[in-house]
This record gives C-alpha cells, sequence and structure tokens, in this order.
C-alpha cells in the first residue's frame, strides 16, 4: 500500500543512498534525492522515479534553495535521511588541516544542519516528521585511515541523541549505522573481487550488506511500525567484526572460523 510520504535523502543517487531511495519508492512515498552531480541512472521503482534536486549539502544556500524546492513543490517534508558523506583513506598525520576540517563538515555539520532545516518544517506539521541520520560503525571502534570520519560518526551519535530529546515529541531522530556495506566504491577500501571476499569472510553473516539492507532498515525505523523509537542507533554489521585475538590465539579455534 502506498504511503506517500515526502522523503529527502541526501546523497540518495548511488551507492547507500541509492539503496534507501529504491526502498522509500517502492513503498510507494515520493522521493526527492540530492547532490553535487545527478546520477547517470535516476533510481527508479515500478515506473516511479526520484526527483533530482543539485545541491551541495555542505553549501548554505544550496541548502536553503533544496528545501524552498521541496516545499514549493510538496508543501511538507515527511522523512529527512541525512545519508550523503564519506571519506578517502589518509592517515591522519598524512592529512591537511583543510582535509581535516573538510571531512567533519561534510559528516557532522551538513547532516546538522540540515536536519535544522528539516525540523523547522516537521515541527508546523500535524504529524511532524522523522530525521535518520546515516552512522557507521566506525564510530563505535577505531577507523585508522578514516579517523576524522570515524569522529564525526562518533559525534553523530551523540547528536541523534540530543536532538531526540529537544524536537520530541512531535520529530523522531534516529541513527542507522551500517557496517560494511558493497556498493561501487567497495574497491577502494577492499580491493579487487578477492579481497572483497576476504574481507566478507571476515563478518560472521559471511557477506558484506548490500545497499538495499541499508534501505529496508531506514524504511522500518521511519514508519509507524517504529513510533516510540528515538534518540538511539540501530547497528546493521552482520554480527559485528570477529575479535582478533581470536584469530591469533593458540586455542579455542571454533570460537574464531567460520561454521
Amino acid at each position: 500500500m502506498a504511503q506517500g510520504r515526502v522523503v529527502l535523502v541526501t546523497g540518495g543517487g548511488k551507492g547507500v543512498g541509492r539503496g534507501i531511495t529504491a526502498s522509500f519508492l517502492a513503498a510507494g512515498d515520493t522521493v526527492v534525492i540530492c547532490g553535487r552531480e545527478a546520477p547517470e541512472v535516476m533510481p527508479a521503482v515500478d515506473g516511479r522515479s526520484a526527483r533530482f534536486i543539485a545541491a551541495d549539502v555542505r553549501d548554505a544556500a544550496a541548502r536553503d534553495a533544496l528545501f524552498g524546492a521541496i516545499l514549493d513543490e510538496h508543501g511538507r517534508l515527511d522523512v529527512l535521511v541525512n545519508n550523503a558523506g564519506g571519506a578517502p583513506f589518509v592517515m591522519a598525520d598524512k592529512a591537511s588541516p583543510r582535509f581535516h576540517d573538510a571531512m567533519i563538515q561534510l559528516n557532522l555539520l551538513a547532516p546538522l544542519h540540515l536536519a535544522q532545516k528539516a525540523n523547522a518544517i516537521m515541527q508546523a506539521q500535524p504529524n511532524g516528521g522523522v530525521i535518520v541520520f546515516i552512522g557507521s560503525v566506525s564510530a563505535l571502534r577505531p577507523s585508522p585511515g578514516t579517523a576524522a570520519y570515524g569522529a564525526a560518526k562518533a559525534a553523530i551519535l551523540n547528536l541523534v541523541s540530543s536532538l531526540a530529546v529537544e524536537w520530541a515529541p512531535k520529530v523522531r531522530v534516529v541513527a542507522v549505522s551500517p557496517g560494511l556495506v558493497r556498493t561501487e566504491q567497495s574497491a577502494l577500501h577492499y580491493g579487487d573481487e578477492a579481497g572483497i571476499a576476504r574481507v566478507a569472510q571476515t563478518v560472521p553473516m559471511q557477506r558484506l550488506a548490500e545497499p538495499s539492507d541499508i534501505g529496508e532498515a531506514c524504511l522500518w525505523v521511519a514508519s509507524p511500525q517504529a513510533s516510540y523509537l528515538s534518540g538511539t542507533n540501530l547497528t546493521l554489521h552482520g554480527g559485528g567484526e570477529r575479535p582478533a585475538f581470536l584469530a591469533a590465539a593458540s586455542v579455542n579455534a571454533n570460537a574464531s572460523t567460520p561454521h
């Protein structure tokens, strides 16, 4: 049954964002996506496409124009999924201050500013709304090579808990934190197909997450079935990462290898 909500997914044209977009489209929602460049193929489900608006989420004027266009076209906003973000692999001692500033701007400050604007709209709506922040397991464990990114994602978790208190009861605020996800960018982090397969073997579920796994989780946390879920973090990591000491130990080998 069509839900008919208006949903904004930042960075919704590729990777995890594309999976999120597809899930909301399949549910019958109207989905707006944004990014600096339009995707080569617009996300679509059963003949229904997302609406793309060009916007750099780090730019205040672009954010204003984005929300203005959504209100002009639809008159409301029911769900914001703060998905845009990411970081290239750079060791912290090699990264410039400008690089670290950019990572914090993209992965922490821009989502905060977007959430503020979404909240202002949602507070004026009879049914309020839901704001979903896409976190990362990098917030919960060391993040070598992406230290500023991991720190920003850790800050997102505290931000979610704070905003959930400030903006209740009209607006729910939730984090969804993926573990390792297979996307078109996987090779940059894990290498070729053999490397990706080896990484997948470190996950108890024996596979990387698919973007659709994240999309379905976002669909649920934004649904009426999750109406009491706010200020919390849903981790999607396939069982987590096997502790390194198990592989190194000379005993208890059954705990360190998949069945």
